[in-house]
């Protein structure tokens, strides 16, 4: 898909279909995070830290319980 900027005051607007943005479940009041590799422009959702939180409690819960299984199987 290729896109063009659009004006917006003084600055330029992405428009992103909303296809794309249901896909990415992605909606006007997601935080978005702009970075770039020095060459092309990256627009991701930012991660919800409640998010990460629910992740890392269930992490910690399979290495409570199953740490050591884990460490022998990895070893």
């Amino acid at each position: 898909m290729i896109k063009k900027l659009v004006s917006h005051g003084n600055s330029a607007a992405l428009i992103i279909d909303r296809p794309i943005m249901d896909l990415l479940n992605v909606d006007m009041s997601t935080p978005l995070e702009i970075t770039t590799d020095g060459r092309n422009l990256i627009v991701s959702p930012v991660k919800s830290s409640s998010r990460e939180k629910k992740i890392k409690a269930a992490l910690d819960k399979v290495n409570k319980k199953h740490g050591k299984t884990l460490r022998k199987l990895a070893g």
